[in-house]
């Protein structure tokens, strides 16, 4: 933990920056001194971040010393079952010290479409996308639908959402790439085997701090009306939006809101954050590389590959990690998953 905070270097930074910060007297000035204030918060926020971690482990060891003195096994297992949420909580934060680009910290824009297979293809979406939202709920994210179009008879044929959470884009950005499944089709007769693909592209949501000009004379924007669930009002007026951005091609589009002008909001805040990720690829030889099996949503092209028949497993094909319960990892727990890729990754981009 010490290590990992380096509470004297933070402690000594926020004095420097204190320094700064009073020899501006003109605070009408906050341009220029809001990236003081900002560092500043986000350090006060770790160092405090640091005091409760610490705090709590002195806590766990006098309750622990106290329980052994007087023999409590209850009190143990009480002791033990803390021990155990610190343990996860500081995992995961030890994991956001992995994330140090600019964009990690941000939210995470999410898009699923299914690929070669189907009706299998666009119900193994759908399980998809449970899975992502599970996951986030149980890591304390929030997600919100942009647009969903779906499939005719099961599943979805695509769909866009936002997971907002701290470092929401650094732990999801591993999943970008193309997901198998193998399973015994439920939409078979015969109930032979069949094969899916979904793909997964995932884009950081551009925040104030990022600045992305749209010219107005780029855009063509379109209406429409909603295909969704949401009442005689959204499928009777045009509420969705379509815009594209003719310099680039990119189209975005949103209608999960009920009224036209919030629709058109969440359609420009796609577009940015897809013109911002657009323009990392360009700068980012490494980044590119990870879009690359985006190419083509059918065989030889996938990142992980779920079998549920003959056997189960989950295998992760860049970092070899084999997991045989697929029924857990569809539920949600993709924690080791991620994990081993952002190790990994952060091994190949140091050595």
């Amino acid at each position: 933990m010490r290590s990992i905070f380096d509470i004297p270097a933070r402690t000594s930074r926020i004095k420097e920056l204190d320094h700064l910060l009073s020899k501006h007297q003109d605070w009408q000035q906050i341009e220029k001194i809001k990236p003081l204030l900002q560092e500043k918060s986000q350090l006060e926020e770790t160092v405090q971040l640091w005091q409760r971690y610490k705090s709590a482990l002195e806590d766990l060891n006098v309750l622990y010393e106290l329980a052994m003195e007087e023999n409590d096994s209850e009190v143990l297992k009480e002791v033990k079952k803390k021990i155990t949420q610190l343990e996860k909580q500081f995992k995961k934060l030890e994991l956001q010290w992995l994330l140090n680009e600019p964009a990690d910290k941000l939210n995470a824009i999410m898009e699923i479409h299914a690929g070669a297979g189907g009706t299998d293809a666009q119900d193994w979406a759908e399980m998809l996308l449970r899975m992502y939202v599970r996951w986030a709920e149980k890591t304390g994210f929030k997600v919100d639908f942009l647009d969903t179009l779906r499939g005719e008879e099961a599943g979805i044929k695509s769909v866009t959402f936002l997971v907002k959470g701290p470092y929401a884009y650094g732990f999801l950005k591993g999943e970008i790439g193309v997901h198998r499944l193998i399973r015994l089709s439920p939409f078979d007769t015969g109930r032979r085997r069949h094969t899916s693909f979904a793909a997964v592209s995932v884009y950081p949501q551009v925040n104030e701090e990022i600045k992305i000009e749209l010219k107005e004379s780029d855009l063509k924007i379109e209406t429409f009306r909603s295909s969704g669930a949401g009442g005689q009002h959204v499928n009777k007026v045009e509420t969705g939006v379509r815009i594209t951005h003719l310099p680039t091609g990119i189209v975005v589009q949103s209608q999960s809101e009920r009224s036209q002008f919030r629709n058109k909001e969440a359609a420009l805040m796609l577009l940015k954050s897809r013109l911002y990720d657009l323009e990392q690829r360009k700068q980012d030889e490494k980044k590119r590389e990870m879009y690359a099996n985006q190419k083509e949503i059918a065989w030889g092209s996938q990142i992980r590959t779920y079998t549920l028949h003959p056997y189960k497993l989950v295998k992760d094909h860049r970092t070899q990690l084999g997991i045989p319960q697929v029924e857990a990892v569809l539920d949600g727990e993709i924690d080791s998953l991620i994990e081993t890729y952002l190790l990994s990754h952060k091994k190949k981009s140091s050595s």
